[in-house]
């Protein structure tokens, strides 16, 4: 076992991070999913070796929790007898349902798997940094737009081909296009960028490459923009619901209320698949669970199943919105009950909570959950639950109330809302012309 990654870094089943609540583990496995006995298997080590409580991340990665150094290593073991082989190294991520949706452009299998081997032969793993990662996108269903990633490579078709489109530093919307090539020169590229943020340290990034290392990317070896007409994929899509995969039949997508939940019931809901006939499970961006073969008669009862044990399973449900660490009192570090926060905002508030914002819930100001900025962000500290609008939980919070108060005063910014709101405008809409002094002020409010 490696000593204990420092904060930032990520915590892989090699190097587990401290955390407010134990150690931290995270699983990416191999194989892309698990089988079911694998999951179980999973649950019950977490409940043997860590606090019992499971997380799937953003990303898309299995999360262990409350782990010591010597359960670690005891996790690390069962792990390996479950015969669940887990990925190291530059994440070179690609979409859940890779290779199994009809509708995706390319399967990003092949050209990620090519990628990751040139990135072991230069040696470059070493020489970045831990949150340096790469996005392989096929298109489809589910695609990776929500995802952030120093470089991606999303398939596109144009009039004479399938191509791949290179893009630096961002996610779907605000990545700078580079060039569409042939994927071998996609593969070549995408490494060359690695190694120029490699030589800026291992606190580079994409993002800190020059416009002339750019331009020197995109021309090297005379790439030329497509020419004809271009599609690409359908537009990103919640992974939660019902997805039909055609010929390989349904896949069932299931959230995790704030990417979290005890892992008995992780065993529960496993244990109703595999007798409904699930034959894999794969892990999601945005916090989910996809349960693959079955028939329209078991993906009910399977929905049915997480619905009583308390997972998302529709893609409206307002959790999905709320982005909520462990908080107080799983976590030392944590000083406000973010958890219950969230559920009695979520209940009350739905309105509120569109496809426009995120509300960040956040028990502490390092801001594990939702490291970006939210629409609003309500951060414990010694004061309290205090208010950030448009910001992250490390900005000083404008106004405070009580930590146990704090979801009657997000409501009464929902009541404003409800008041002031025009036909057909978004929250983040009535929020910007509410001014955030304005927010604030209601927040407070008694």
């Amino acid at each position: 076992m490696n000593a204990l990654s420092r904060r930032g870094a990520c915590p892989a089943l090699s190097a587990p991070m401290q955390t407010g609540d134990g150690l931290l583990v995270r699983l990416n496995p191999v194989a892309g999913g698990l089988s079911p006995k694998s999951l179980i298997g999973l649950g019950e080590s977490a409940l043997r070796h860590g606090n019992g409580i499971m997380e799937v991340t953003a990303r898309g990665s299995l999360q262990i929790r409350g782990l010591t150094p010597a359960s670690a290593r005891l996790l690390a073991v069962e792990v390996d007898a479950l015969g669940i082989a887990v990925r190291t190294g530059v994440p070179v991520e690609h979409g859940p349902l890779a290779g199994l949706d009809p509708e995706e452009i390319a399967d990003p299998r092949p050209l990620a798997e090519r990628i990751r081997k040139a990135i072991e032969d230069a040696g470059l793993a070493q020489r970045l940094g831990p949150k340096v990662s790469m996005i392989v996108d096929g298109g489809g269903q589910l695609r990776m737009d929500g995802v952030t990633a120093d470089v991606r490579l999303i398939a596109v078709r144009i009039d004479t081909g399938i191509k791949w489109q290179v893009s630096v530093a961002g996610d779907g919307q605000n990545a700078k296009p580079l060039v569409t090539v042939e994927d071998d020169a996609a593969r070549d590229i995408a490494v060359a960028m690695l190694r120029m943020v490699a030589e800026k340290g291992r606190e580079a990034h994409a993002r800190d490459l020059t416009e002339r290392q750019l331009i020197s990317l995109a021309s090297w070896r005379s790439f030329a923009p497509p020419s004809g007409r271009t599609e690409g994929g359908a537009k990103e899509r919640r992974p939660i619901g019902v997805i039909d995969l055609a010929a390989t039949g349904i896949a069932l997508g299931i959230g995790l209320p704030f990417g979290s939940m005890p892992a008995q019931k992780f065993i529960k809901l496993t244990q109703h698949a595999l007798t409904l006939g699930v034959t894999e499970i794969r892990l999601a961006p945005q916090r989910a669970l996809l349960f693959i073969g079955l028939s329209p008669t078991a993906c009910h009862s399977l929905q049915q199943a997480a619905t009583t044990l308390g997972f998302v399973t529709d893609a409206a449900d307002p959790r999905t919105r709320i982005a909520a660490c462990p908080g107080a009192p799983a976590c030392a570090s944590g000083r406000i009950a973010t958890r219950d926060i969230a559920e009695t905002i979520a209940a009350e508030n739905r309105d509120l909570l569109d496809a426009s914002v995120t509300l960040h819930i956040s028990g502490c100001a390092k801001g594990c959950a939702h490291p970006g900025p939210a629409a609003l962000t309500l951060v414990g500290g010694e004061n309290g639950a205090g208010l950030v609008v448009d910001g992250t939980a490390k900005v000083l919070p404008a106004g405070y109330r009580p930590g146990y108060d704090a979801a009657r005063g997000v409501g009464g910014i929902a009541a404003a809302i409800r008041g002031t709101r025009h036909p057909d405008e978004t929250t983040a809409a009535c929020l910007t012309r509410l001014g955030a002094a304005g927010v604030t002020e209601l927040y407070r409010q008694e």
